[in-house]
């Protein structure tokens, strides 16, 4: 290993142990990040209810785990319409939490630009 090799090594090693400080992109990356989270948490979530709906009416229909077709397809029915909405619901809720944090995003990329 040469000298430049051990220099580079040392410093990424060092760089885990110095604090570092928060800056005002650290803060606008958190910022965004708060204001998608729920969103994805919600759509992931109900999603997957949804896909696991249709698919216990799916497997209700074909008698697979029950003998009860029309349960399954009114649990298939509900799973679609899950599924369905989901996007949308998704785009709503994204877009009411930009609103709600428009103001303090755009005065810290406003300050991060124009430094």
């Amino acid at each position: 290993m040469n000298t430049n090799d051990k220099q580079f090594m040392a410093q990424k090693i060092r760089a885990q142990y110095v604090e570092k400080e928060e800056g005002e992109l650290d803060e606008l990356r958190a910022l965004d990040k708060s204001v998608k989270r729920p969103a994805r948490i919600f759509a992931y979530t109900f999603g997957t209810i949804g896909a696991l709906a249709l698919g216990t009416g799916m497997s209700l229909a074909m008698k697979v785990i029950g003998d009860s077709m029309l349960a399954g397809v009114v649990i298939g029915c509900v799973g679609i319409a899950m599924v369905s909405t989901t996007y949308a619901i998704y785009n709503k809720i994204l877009a009411r939490r930009r609103q709600r944090n428009a103001d303090k995003v755009l005065e810290l990329s406003d300050k991060i630009i124009n430094k």
